[in-house]
Formats: C-alpha cells, structure tokens, sequence
C-alpha cells in the first residue's frame, strides 16, 4: 500500500486535496482526520504539517509527499528528492533592505539576514560563497529590519506591498522560484508510478481543451498549423466529400486565438469541450 503525505492546512492543502480528487482517490471528510485509507487505490494517506512532510518521505516512514519546493529544499532530507512539479501555490523568495543598503549578493557578507526558510537560504547562500548571521523567525520578517534584528530579510514576495510598506525593496538574485511538488525518497516504492500518471493526467485535463469543427478539406494543412494537438488532429469525413470534421486538443490559454484563426479559414461549427482527466 503506498503511503502518501498529504498537507493538513495552509496555501497548500485545499489544491493538493482537490488534485487527488481528481485523480480518482478518496479523501477525508472531516479536516481533524489526520489518517485515511483508500482501499481501492491501495494508497494510505497522511495529513501532515506542510513543513515536516520533507522530513516524513526523505527519512523512509513515507513513501511520497505533496509539498512547496521552499519546504523541501528547507527541509534538506538528502533522501527527499522532486519527481513532479504541480503547478499550483507559486512563489518567489527574494532578498529585501532598506533602499541602498545593498546592491548585490556579495554585499551581505557579514550582514545580519532575517528568514522563516534558514535551510533554504543558508544553501543558496553557501553555493554563492556569501557568509551571513543568519536569524531565523516564524513569519512576518519584513518587520525585522525596522526592529533591528536584521540587516536585510530573505522571504517570499509577490508584489512586493508588504516589503515597500516596511521600508524594504527587492534586490540581488531570485532565491527560489517555488510551486507544490510531488516528492519521493531515496528508492521509489511500488504504486508511486501510477500515482504520477495519474496526477499528470489531471494536470493535462487542467491545461487543454477539445476543440471539434467542420473545415473544408482543402484548409486542412491550415487548420493543422494552428492547431497541431499533441501528435497530430482526427480527422473524419462527412458526408459532403468536400468537408472533414477534426478533433484537437488545445491549450486552454490560447482557445480563444485558435477559435478565431480557425474561423477565418473557413472552419464552422466550432464547439470547445472540458477535458476532466488525461492519459497522454
């Protein structure tokens, strides 16, 4: 039975709940359930704190886990490695300091830097030959600076309000790009493959759509370029010999576009249908 750890609460737990939903397995119905068994997918899952899953999977009590890259590169488990990005919960950790104070990495050697990710950022600090006095909070470090405890603070920015309202601007290099991602340990156990392909396939279904139209059969090699599915379209006739009907998979992003210049080459009866899981 493979054993999976799951987030109990936080940006991650609802999206990786309902990823799994979709995937075909069962979940828990009540939030104070912290172990649920799903017999006909032989999986046994395990609500967890996002920041020990890590721990959980690259030490062996577990087999995989859904966590933030952040958590996991925090975590440092060399037996917890990324099999599969997802695609939801993305974040970007910068540096930030009062304007002026520091232009470059190398300008925080010796400087006091205020993280809730000391893992993440004494590693990416390591790998670039930057020493600092690195102190270690939980939560809220842009108020660090201003309470004099740091020189500069290291944390996740999305646009950036929080940071300029404490007096602070991003600079030097991005840290981490982050997201939810599928985690393994050091060997992969049995079961974990079709997991993957099953997430996948939602992750698919997420992306793309079918689009079906009516073109005139000597538009056809038109059609196909802005359209090309995934290896190629179905095609079929119709009565009219002068007329095929197609079948595509598109992005989901760019349907629209397709529609449009499919439409101006003489395509007709354009109809565009969700797509609720995926097998590629």
């Amino acid at each position: 039975m493979l054993r999976i750890a799951v987030p109990n609460k936080g940006s991650l737990a609802e999206t990786a709940a309902e990823l799994l939903h979709e995937a075909g397995y069962v979940g828990r119905r009540d939030s104070k359930d912290l172990h649920i068994i799903d017999p006909v997918n032989d999986v046994e899952f395990f609500y967890l704190r996002p920041k020990d899953i890590a721990t959980y999977v690259g030490s062996g009590a577990l087999d995989v886990g859904i966590t933030g890259r952040d958590l996991l590169r925090d975590a440092r488990m060399p037996g917890a490695r990324e099999i599969e990005a997802l695609g939801f919960a993305s974040s970007t950790f910068r540096f930030a300091a009062p304007p002026g104070r520091f232009a470059e990495l190398a300008d925080l050697d010796g400087a006091r830097i205020a993280t809730s990710y000391p893992g993440l950022v004494d590693a990416f600090l390591d790998e670039h030959g930057v020493a600092v006095d690195l102190v270690p909070l939980d939560g809220a470090v842009e108020s660090a600076v201003r309470l004099g405890v740091a020189d500069a603070v290291a944390d996740v920015v999305e646009t950036g309000t929080t940071l300029r309202q404490a007096g602070l601007e991003v600079f030097g290099p991005v840290i981490l790009r982050s997201e939810g991602v599928l985690i393994t340990g050091a060997d992969e156990a049995p079961g974990t493959e079709t997991l993957l392909r099953r997430l996948r396939g939602v992750l698919v279904a997420r992306r793309y759509v079918l689009v079906d139209y009516d073109l005139p059969v000597a538009r056809l090699d038109e059609a196909t370029a802005i359209a090309p599915g995934i290896e190629s379209p179905t095609v079929s006739p119709l009565r009219d010999p002068e007329w095929v009907a197609v079948r595509v998979q598109v992005p989901r992003a760019g349907v629209n576009q397709a529609m449009d210049a499919l439409y101006a080459i003489g395509a007709r009866a354009i109809l565009v249908t969700a797509i609720h899981n995926a097998r590629l």
